[in-house]
């Protein structure tokens, strides 16, 4: 039996040309790691930055929940257990997957994942939203 918060919020970070199927086999993995049901996603959330990137516009929407977008500097002062300057280098926050997940408030679930290893395209943080 599948224990479920009531709703969690997905903190996504991709790079360039990252494309739908990455972001949703990972967002689909770390739902599995906690526990949760896709149902109870509320959100896609991540930088403005990346608020048009094709393969995070088209996730959200074939898993029927809005695509939320957090200014760098607000992301940035949410304290996360996984910061990365070379995330900060690139987008002006040291984190966007776990930032992005606990923006709202709530507790992180899973940290932040990678999809295919050091080189891939796509993070992903779990929270359950607050």
């Amino acid at each position: 039996m599948t224990c479920a918060p009531e709703r969690v919020v997905a903190g996504v970070g991709a790079r360039a040309g990252a494309v739908a199927e990455e972001v949703l086999a990972l967002v689909q993995e770390v739902l599995a790691e906690a526990g949760v049901l896709a149902s109870a996603l509320a959100a896609l959330a991540t930088v403005d930055a990346k608020g048009r990137e094709p393969g995070l516009v088209r996730a959200a929407e074939v898993l029927g929940v809005p695509l939320v977008t957090y200014p760098a500097a607000r992301l940035a002062a949410v304290p996360v257990p996984h910061p990365s300057e070379g995330v900060r280098g690139a987008v002006g926050t040291p984190s966007v997957a776990e930032a992005a997940a606990l923006v709202g408030g709530g507790a992180l679930l899973v940290p932040k994942r990678g999809a295919g290893g050091r080189g891939g395209r796509v993070t992903c943080a779990l929270a359950r939203t607050g």
